[in-house]
């Protein structure tokens, strides 16, 4: 109990820190203040990770971040599912702004994702976000192997977040999550926050961001083994070409795992695994064709000796008045892949 204590109390610290950096400090020392706050954290929980109850939580929330491989993490516009990657995206083009998603997993599982974000002119944009993750019923069985009959599962994520801009470039925000995690009778419940910063270079239509995502404390875990919540510390880049219609991005994750699964190859490799690339090319305002790779799906679920498209994620986008449609394939090599739908308006 006193370490459960402590760890609540170092994310309040942390969260309510960073709001107060949003009203009470000049542009300068918020600035300074957020990045020592976001780095502060990493250096205080970079070392933990074990296994985890919450691995839905790394899952892409939308068609489009899917599509792009996952490199979202700097994807700086009016899409509100940024705010699962990073919060500081969060922005006022996003006001009104309204997700929702679906995701067709392998071996029948499925699961839902629903955004949303709201612009208050003088305090900041506010967002919120849900996730759920339905297992289906499962065969379960006693531990000689008698048949107990079917349960359930499923996992479910609520987040709310804010994020604050200075002078249209400095961004700063945070974010808290409830999760939860359920098998049969048993469950899991968590709170975490994500803390971030972004920058955006309009001029030069170039963003970058860092972020820590999933800090905080299990409050009850599925079972006696220990279990953590899947820190994850981002870095990113989005650039969109000044006279291509081309956005590509950049992201950086898992860093304070950088090493651990590296195997016998070298650092560079092992580091390369933490890398996910992506690119949107735009015929028109009413068309998009994306692209993404991601170098450890691929590694982790490849099963051909040769062209093995895992990793993979290929999708579109179509717009048709004030809603817009996109879908991703996401290639498990012999296993199929995943399809992601999302539906994106205003209201």
């Amino acid at each position: 109990m006193r370490n459960i204590r402590c760890a609540v109390g170092f994310f309040l610290e942390a969260l309510v820190a960073t709001f107060l950096v949003a009203f009470t400090m000049p542009i300068r020392s918020a600035r300074i203040a957020c990045l020592v706050l976001l780095f502060g954290v990493a250096a205080t929980v970079s070392k933990v990770q074990a296994q985890t109850a919450f691995s839905f939580l790394r899952l892409d929330p939308s068609a489009r971040a899917a599509s792009l491989g996952g490199a979202f993490s700097a994807v700086f516009d009016d899409d509100v599912n940024a705010l699962f990657y990073n919060p500081a995206l969060l922005n006022d083009s996003m006001h009104r702004a309204l997700s929702v998603s679906y995701l067709n997993h392998v071996a029948g599982v499925n699961g839902g994702f629903v955004a949303h974000a709201r612009h208050v002119d003088g305090l900041g944009t506010l967002g919120a976000g849900l996730r759920y993750v339905g297992w289906g019923r499962l065969d379960g069985y006693d531990q000689e192997g008698n048949e107990t009959g079917d349960f359930g599962a499923g996992d479910a994520a609520l987040t709310l977040s804010f994020a604050r801009a200075e002078q249209d470039r400095f961004q700063y925000g945070a974010g808290i999550h409830a999760a939860f995690s359920s098998i049969d009778t048993y469950s899991a419940t968590a709170l975490a926050a994500d803390v971030g910063v972004a920058y955006h270079f309009p001029d030069h239509l170039l963003t970058l961001s860092a972020s820590a995502n999933n800090v905080g404390v299990v409050l009850d875990r599925l079972g006696a083994s220990r279990d953590e919540l899947p820190l994850d510390l981002r870095i990113g880049l989005s650039k969109r070409l000044a006279y291509v219609p081309l956005l590509i991005s950049v992201s950086g994750y898992d860093l304070n795992r950088v090493g651990e699964d590296s195997g016998n190859g070298s650092f560079i490799a092992g580091a390369f695994r933490h890398v996910a690339f992506g690119g949107e090319f735009r015929f028109s305002e009413a068309f998009n064709v994306r692209l993404g790779y991601n170098h450890r799906r691929h590694q982790d679920l490849k099963m051909k000796s040769r062209l093995d498209l895992a990793g993979l994620g290929v999708g579109v986008g179509i717009k048709v008045s004030t809603f817009r449609f996109d879908y991703a394939f996401s290639s498990w090599s012999s296993l199929g892949g995943l399809h992601r739908f999302t539906l994106r308006t205003v209201i």
